[in-house]
Parts: structure tokens; sequence; C-alpha cells
């Protein structure tokens, strides 16, 4: 077992179980930039590690009854087969050109300032909550549902990057849910996607399992430490802190001009937006009344 590995899984099960998101977005990153994993060989690990990864959080959400069974069918019929796509083309990209690596960490590097954007987004955008009812997908829904699954499905095959950024901001945007049943939603979902993808990544042999196993060991215990830190952290500065991470990452990967001072800037900008977010109250915040003196 490689204890620094271990590390790096309980680092984005806080993260995780924190902030609903940002698995993918990490850990990919993480293992090309740190522990200097082939980018290929690094999304395969990661899909697989997080097959297993969600499917505690999924398990737990579908008890609790914040799954919409008939949304996750439908997106994904649309993003297994397509997330086996995006395997298939980085699995005969790395074998079939000199150039692969170079060009995967280009395509991780955007997908990770796209979903960098998308956290910011999600964090700041107030959303008005739906009411609790019943949701009965409309013909509309259906094809909406699959056509994210679509998208969404071949860029996590690709780049592992997107399962939980891409989908629950979409799934925001598109239906009327509460965000409750959009994060069970989001993490059901994505365990069966990342299961297929993850799969398909064993099969063309792009999967460490030492690793998986090392980054299961501090990934675990991490979810639930993470679980516990929502009640205590204000989850929109969380979700800033994320996109922060995300969008070095990125920056990092893609090896633009002054990545340095392009950083900087980056950061600077969030900063103020974490500011300016923590002033004004979330979507569905109330003010707790003050005690009434006897």
């Amino acid at each position: 077992m490689d204890w620094k590995l271990s590390l790096g899984g309980l680092l984005v099960g806080v993260l995780v179980g924190a902030t609903g998101m940002g698995g993918g977005s990490l850990l990919t990153p993480l293992l090309v930039l740190v522990f200097g994993f082939n980018p290929t060989v690094a999304v395969g690990t990661d899909l697989f590690h997080g097959a297993i990864f969600k499917s505690v959080g999924a398990l737990r959400h579908r008890r609790i009854g914040t799954v919409q069974a008939r949304l996750s069918g439908w997106m994904f019929l649309g993003s297994a087969p397509m997330s086996l796509a995006g395997v298939a083309v980085a699995t005969l990209l790395q074998h079939h050109w000199s150039h692969a690596v170079k060009w995967q960490e280009v395509v991780i590097g955007v997908a990770l300032v796209i979903g960098a954007i998308g956290t910011v987004l999600k964090a700041l955008i107030r959303f008005r909550e739906h009411p609790d009812a019943p949701f009965v997908m409309t013909r509309r829904d259906k094809l909406a549902a699959f056509a994210i699954g679509f998208i969404g499905g071949f860029i996590v095959g690709l780049t592992s990057v997107g399962s939980g950024v891409f989908f629950g901001l979409t799934m925001l945007i598109v239906f009327p849910l509460r965000s409750a049943k959009v994060v069970g939603t989001d993490i059901f979902h994505g365990a069966a996607l990342l299961w297929v993808a993850g799969t398909g990544h064993l099969v063309a042999g792009n999967v460490d399992m030492r690793a998986v196993g090392s980054l299961l060991v501090g990934s675990i215990p991490g979810v639930l430490l993470g679980s516990g830190l929502t009640l205590r952290l204000p989850d929109r500065m969380l979700r800033l802190t994320l996109g922060a991470v995300l969008l070095v990452s990125g920056i990092k990967l893609l090896n633009v001009p002054y990545t340095v001072p392009l950083m900087g800037v980056s950061l600077a900008a969030l900063a103020v937006a974490a500011y300016l977010a923590l002033r004004t109250p979330a979507a569905g915040e109330r003010t707790r009344p003050a005690t009434p003196v006897t």
C-alpha cells in the first residue's frame, strides 16, 4: 500500500463528502501532476476507484429517498454507451498516436477549467428551490435527460472529469428538483456511469489496481469525515475553494504562457467572488429568528 496515495484519497474523500462534487476533477490531475501517472491510466484508475467510492453514497441517498430513479435511468441510457466511446477513443489514441499523452493532458486541462467555471456558477447562482412535489417526467424531460447523458458520458469516459459538476449543474438548471434530490440523483447516476466507464478502462488495461486499493483506504473514511464538515463550514465557501483548485490544476495541465501570473489573477478573482458570496445568503437560507426574552 502506498501511504501517499491513501493521503491523496483522504483529501479527495473529505472534499467530496463536504461538497458532493470534485472526485474525478481532483483525483485525475493529482495522479498526473503529483504521482506522475500516464494520463490514460490516471483516468482509468480514477474512474474505477470512483465507481466503488460513489456506490456507498448512492446507496445511502437511495435509502433516504433523494434519488429520482427515472431521471437517472434516462441519463444513463445516453451516458453509458457514450462513456465507452470515450474509453475507446482514449485507448486508441494512447496506443496509436505518439502525441496522445500531451493531447490528453490538454483535453483534461480544458475539462478542468470548464468544471471550475461550473463549480463556481453552482456556488454563486441563487437557484430558486422548487417545492418537494412528485416529479413526473414529460417527453421534453426525457429527451433533455438523454442529451445530457449523451454529452456528459463521452466527456467522463475520455477524461474522468465532469460526473459531479456537469450533471449536477445541468440538472439544477433544466429540471424542477430540489437541491437535495439533484445531489442524490447525481450521485446515483454517477455511480452507475462510473462502473461502466471504469470497467471499460479495466478491460482495456488502463487501471492500476494497487493504486485503487491505496486510494480507497483514504477516501472511504475521508468521505465520512467530510460529511460531518458540511454542518460546520459554509457550503458555498467549500465549492469556491474546490473551483479554485480545479482552475489552477487545469491551467497547469494546459501549460499556457504566463501560467504563474494567470494562476494568481484567477485565484484573486475567486477570492473576490468568495467574499461577495459570503456577504449574501444562499438560496433557501433563512435568518434564524432571535430567541424571545422572557
